[in-house]
This record gives C-alpha cells, sequence and structure tokens, in this order.
C-alpha cells in the first residue's frame, strides 16, 4: 500500500475515536443536537482530518501545526467528555472507555510530533496490528 496518513497510527486511533463519539453522541438528547453533540463531534474530526492535512505538509514546521491543531481538538474532547458525564449523557462505562480512547489517541500523536521534530525519521509505513 503507497504511504497515506491511514498508515499513521496516531490517525488510527483519532478515527476509532471519532467513531465512538459518533457511536455514543447518537443518544444524547434532541436538544443537545446543534449543541454539544455538534460540537464534540466536529472537535473529534477535527482530530483525524487535521492528522490527515499535516501528514502532507512538506516542512515539519508546517506538519506540527496541523498536529498541534490536534492536540488541541484532543483536549477540547476531553472536556466535552467530561461534560457530558457531568450532564449525565454518558455513563461511567462509557465515559472512561472514551478517555481510554483519547489517552491512546494523545500517546501515539505525542509520539509522532517528537519523532518530526527531533528529525530522527519514523517509519511512516509502520501499521498496528490491531
Amino acid at each position: 500500500m503507497p504511504y497515506s496518513f491511514e498508515n499513521i497510527i496516531a490517525w488510527q486511533k483519532a478515527h476509532q475515536f471519532t467513531l465512538n463519539v459518533y457511536r455514543l453522541t447518537k443518544h444524547f438528547p434532541q436538544e443537545e443536537t446543534f449543541c454539544l453533540t455538534s460540537q464534540f463531534r466536529r472537535a473529534a474530526v477535527s482530530i483525524e482530518a487535521n492528522i490527515a492535512e499535516g501528514s502532507k505538509r512538506l516542512s515539519r514546521k508546517a506538519k506540527l501545526n496541523f498536529f498541534n491543531i490536534s492536540q488541541g481538538s484532543l483536549e477540547e474532547c476531553r472536556n466535552y467528555i467530561i461534560l457530558s458525564k457531568d450532564l449525565g449523557y454518558l455513563d461511567n462505562q462509557n465515559a472512561q472507555s472514551l478517555f481510554d480512547n483519547i489517552e491512546l489517541t494523545s500517546k501515539f500523536l505525542n509520539a509522532y510530533c517528537k519523532a518530526i521534530a527531533s528529525n530522527s525519521g519514523i517509519d511512516d509505513n509502520i501499521k498496528e496490528d490491531n
């Protein structure tokens, strides 16, 4: 398979997180459709979209800028998980599942950023087996 953002493990984890956000917010109250549900989904999509866009940037600075935007969206989602749990829209188990997803995404995104920043080289074609 030729190089694609889909080979980036951080993107894979972000995509899984986004799918989980969509699945869980489907059950949020109707009155939240254009408020919390929309904002939560948009922030989740932003994580993976900025990884995808940044992956094709030619300079390290440009790549890291897009990945930094992803990190900001990641923290925005962390806030929405807390808010959704406090409002009773997510039970403890689903909230913890999203926290686990976001932690894993953050871990891989941070490692990817460090590798790019240090120019240590990273095999973009590595794909996790899971």
